[in-house]
């Protein structure tokens, strides 16, 4: 089942966070810090948020098995870009327990209908170069590059 994250959630999707951190970290040691995205107070503000819904996914016992942290976005009245409504997924994941067992497929089918109940023309995410199984599993999902980040290291 999915459903909105509540504060009772929080011990849970800190442990992801720290799970993703590290991939990240693994990846990336010369820009990922070993630490964790957002603090528990951090999240209890989020949580509130409307404009930052996040999403779990969780089992029969309501035990958290994985996570969509989403962004609501929009430049009105922009020089150069529309004012066309987007859905940017800030962060998924699931628990490295668990995957392989479509949770991840779930919570972005999710965030797809969450973004089309609300009016949104697209839905967007970043994905690190560092972590080839999470460009592939969005690759499998449909999604396509939109912009590429470049980089040279001095």
């Amino acid at each position: 089942m999915i459903r909105l994250a509540t504060e009772k959630d929080i011990p849970k999707i800190g442990e992801l966070l720290s799970q993703v951190d590290l991939v990240h970290h693994n990846g990336r040691p010369d820009i990922f810090k070993i630490g964790r995205k957002y603090s528990d107070s951090e999240l209890k503000e989020l949580l509130k948020d409307t404009g930052r819904p996040i999403l779990v996914s969780v089992d029969e016992n309501d035990e958290v098995m994985g996570y969509c942290f989403c962004i609501y976005q929009q430049d009105i009245n922009n020089s150069v870009l529309t004012d066309i409504k987007t859905l940017y997924i800030d962060d998924l994941c699931v628990d490295e327990k668990l995957r392989g067992n479509h949770i991840g497929k779930e919570l972005y089918e999710a965030a797809v209908k969450l973004a089309k109940e609300n009016g949104c023309y697209n839905l967007t995410l970043n994905v690190w170069s560092c972590n080839p199984s999470a460009m592939k599993f969005y690759e499998a999902q449909g999604l396509v590059p939109q912009k590429i980040g470049m980089e040279k290291i001095l």
